[in-house]
């Protein structure tokens, strides 16, 4: 794999713990995190909320895809993409470009129950907007398909620690013994 491209890309839902894992799974292998959400919130100058009211879905999206081909280009860390930049069809072949030179996609994976607490479907989440819940499921169940063709390693996140999600993540893609006693069947690795 070429330096400047990220060391792992972690892809999944709100509520995954992408942003927490992420970091976490940084400080193990001595790298930068990056959150392609937050970029895009620093090149508009706003919150994501404010740029889904005020400037519509489809320009965020256009940020975004901005945002994940920039870091994709030059991060040399964890990347964290927010959880629908995978819907994007540019950001799919890109990340399936990353896959071939050797790169590793991480699905964090996460049922409601355990996305709920995490999330709190609150006003910061527009794409949750009414019945977040309902909404949350709708999404994922579009999302789902994508997030596992995607992903080399599908790590689910219920009921663990994020250090114990982290030394996971970390073994499925750099072939580290996790420890932390996690279910070695809560891994899979995908070809």
């Amino acid at each position: 794999m070429t330096a400047g491209v990220p060391r792992v890309v972690l892809i999944g839902p709100p509520g995954s713990g992408k942003t927490t894992v992420g970091r976490l799974l940084a400080q193990r292998l001595g790298v930068a995190f990056r959150d392609t959400d937050a970029d895009v919130e620093e090149t508009a100058g706003k919150a994501v909320a404010e740029i889904f009211v005020v400037d519509g879905e489809p320009h965020f999206r256009q940020l975004e895809r901005e945002a994940v081909t920039t870091a994709l280009a030059s991060h040399p860390g964890v990347l964290a993409l927010g959880g629908g930049a995978v819907m994007d069809e540019h950001t799919q072949r890109a990340l399936e470009g990353y896959v071939a030179g050797g790169g590793a996609v991480v699905f964090l994976d996460v049922s409601l129950a355990h996305a709920a607490p995490r999330v709190g479907f609150n006003q910061s989440r527009p794409l949750l907007v009414g019945n977040p819940r309902a909404r949350w499921v709708e999404l994922m169940q579009l999302r789902r398909p994508t997030y596992e063709r995607l992903a080399t390693v599908h790590v689910v996140s219920d009921e663990r620690p994020p250090q114990e999600v982290a030394a996971q993540v970390h073994a499925g893609v750099v072939g580290a013994p996790a420890g932390g006693g996690e279910d070695p069947s809560a891994q899979e690795v995908q070809a």
